[in-house]
């Protein structure tokens, strides 16, 4: 431990702590002008965050500036509990939730840009804690692009170094000298697409409040909606749905693929297997799903397509499909139909996609789908040398032969990722849930997706979990959003170790 540097450390997350009180005085005015009790909680929060984070940068200033992977690690995971602790400050001071187990749930889920609450009246809570919320979504997906491209593939994190050296876009080398550049890019299209986002919502008829809250929690793929029956309250309204839809797939995409895009470069995107995989897959289920809603609907489920004389049947069928798999695929988390009251096969489906996630480099939490395009590819690959034993045959993706230790690593990540999964699904009925509760909040929580199954279905909550299962949740929210080993390592005896 001595070899920690522990002040560039501290420094980091004075900035992160900074930066999270300017947010919550942005949020400020919202409840401000509009006479809102909450006000003075969130900006007493923000003056309390600034503050911590100004001591912690400015009583740790030191002339060693190199960080190592292991105070990288330090950095990526007490930013995210930094973030967690100071974010839940709005909420418990303003008295907009003041159980201690329900604001960390609330705030881990903001972060993580996992959109599952513990609010019953979303409609009835003020607009002050409403763009925080928001915001906590927007500032996760922000991080997570700087995670992306300037700390984990540093760190050799969980296969996203795929995303810097084979998915089409900068390479590993060429961008680690402007790291710098390469992020600013990255925060433009970010905010860019959010604003384009914003004015479209706006156009298409949600208030300017609905529609700047409904963008920030989009483009990160956050899924807090300002609606308690969230998308679902627009069901009227389908040209609302298919612009979220499109955002979705937009956010749910390698960011360096929709760089290329904006600059005219669409052969690039259609040159990626990942984006393929993706895009493709999404249309095929959306089928799949539209057509069991459509003649396969169990009566005993009762279930019932809102609004369908808007554009016909049909159309309402295939909107709600599109809407729902791109939602869990990018593990946006926004509803506007619950899929479990459609068909057993349809849940069925959907409980499957809560194990593929978005692409790589994007702000989708989950799997991802380049994980399982290499796993895939290295199995079929397994039967080929059980014919030829002595071949060398590598997994090739984009044309390229992939590093045999990134394989060992998505297969040691997915290992891990599915182990996690049933210890968390064990301990969940422990904790008081039904197993289909468990299995539903488990796999959701890891994979950052928000609605689920069981008494965690899409048109419920997690409310009425206890608060032992809503901390055990938060855990997993947590290390699913930081790919599960830059937060486990910290638990190892050889990370601590000075050699």
């Amino acid at each position: 431990m001595g070899s920690l540097n522990f002040k560039i450390i501290y420094r980091f997350l004075g900035i992160t702590a900074i930066l999270n009180g300017l947010f919550m005085f942005i949020s400020f005015p919202f409840s401000f002008f509009n006479d809102e009790k909450e006000a003075w909680g969130i900006l007493n929060a923000g003056i309390i965050t600034v503050f911590i984070g100004y001591m912690l940068f400015y009583f740790n200033k030191t002339k060693n500036t190199h960080i190592h992977k292991k105070e990288g690690y330090l950095i990526v995971t007490l930013g995210w509990l930094t973030l967690t602790f100071t974010g839940m400050l709005p909420y418990l001071l303003s008295g907009a939730i003041p159980n201690l187990a329900n604001a960390i749930f609330e705030t881990i889920s903001g972060y993580s840009t996992t959109g599952a609450s513990i609010l019953t009246d979303i409609d009835g809570t003020s607009k002050g804690i409403l763009f925080w919320r928001s915001a906590t979504h927007w500032i996760g997906g922000m991080g997570i692009i700087v995670l992306t491209i300037a700390i984990l593939p540093l760190l050799g994190i969980g296969g996203m170094q795929l995303f810097m050296a084979e998915a089409p876009g900068p390479s590993a080398d060429k961008l680690h000298p402007r790291i710098t550049d390469t992020a600013k890019r990255l925060y433009l299209i970010y905010v860019s697409l959010t604003f384009a986002e914003f004015f479209l919502l706006k156009m298409a008829g949600m208030t300017w409040f609905d529609a700047i809250n409904h963008a920030m929690a989009t483009m990160s793929t956050g899924g807090f909606s300002t609606k308690t029956d969230s998308v679902a309250f627009y069901n009227g309204q389908p040209l609302i749905q298919y612009i979220i839809i499109f955002f979705m797939i937009v956010a749910g995409t390698n960011f360096v693929l929709s760089y290329y895009a904006l600059k005219g470069k669409l052969q690039k995107v259609f040159q990626s297997e990942e984006f393929n995989y993706y895009f493709f897959g999404i249309l095929g289920v959306t089928a799949i799903v539209a057509v069991l809603i459509l003649f396969f609907q169990d009566p005993n489920l009762n279930t019932v397509l809102a609004h369908p004389e808007v554009y016909g049947k049909t159309e309402s069928a295939f909107r709600h499909a599109l809407f729902m798999v791109t939602s869990v695929v990018t593990t946006t988390g926004f509803v506007t139909a619950d899929f479990t009251m459609w068909n057993y096969f349809a849940t069925g489906i959907f409980f499957a996609l809560f194990f593929t996630g978005g692409s790589a480099g994007s702000t989708s939490g989950g799997v991802k789908v380049v994980r399982h395009i290499i796993m895939l590819k290295n199995s079929f690959l397994e039967f080929k040398k059980a014919l030829h034993p002595n071949a060398i045959i590598p997994v090739r993706y984009d044309g390229k032969s992939v590093n045999p230790q990134i394989v060992f690593n998505i297969l040691s990540f997915f290992i891990i990722y599915m182990l996690i999964f049933i210890l968390a699904s064990v301990t969940l009925t422990f904790l008081g849930l039904d197993f289909m509760s468990a299995l539903g909040a488990s796999a959701s929580c890891l994979g950052n997706i928000g609605p689920a199954i069981g008494s965690v279905s899409p048109v419920d909550n997690y409310h009425h979990l206890s608060d032992a299962a809503k901390y055990f949740c938060s855990f997993l929210m947590l290390i699913g959003r930081l790919e599960l080993f830059t937060v486990l390592i910290l638990f190892t005896p050889f990370f601590w170790s000075k050699n």
